[in-house]
């Protein structure tokens, strides 16, 4: 099965990744947007470290492989603990709203 394997490039500067305590989620009918934001302390800016959009099909389907790889670390690690419950819509450190693109 060698026609199904996909080779992936990863440069030495997207492999150093990019902090985000900020997610933000915004959707239209044809796409959903991700923006990955930093806050910093004592600052009342937030700066979009990064933006990716996906097809709703796309973006059902990372749901699904970030449900997959929370239960895998929760097997490994014990389950995560998540403090606060932010109500909805509204805009917290990784929390995440919804809306139209």
């Amino acid at each position: 099965m060698e026609e199904n394997k996909l080779s992936i490039n990863l440069t030495p500067e997207v492999a150093n990744g990019t902090y985000a305590n900020l997610a933000i989620i915004a959707h239209s009918a044809s796409e959903f947007i991700l923006d990955f934001a930093r806050i910093m302390p004592g600052v009342k800016q937030a700066n979009v470290q990064a933006r990716v959009i996906l097809t709703p099909e796309n973006a059902k389907k990372l749901l699904f492989a970030l449900q997959d790889n929370l239960s895998k670390y929760e097997t490994q690690f014990g389950k995560i603990n998540i403090t606060g419950t932010p109500a909805p819509g509204s805009t917290i450190p990784m929390s995440f709203g919804g809306g139209e693109a």
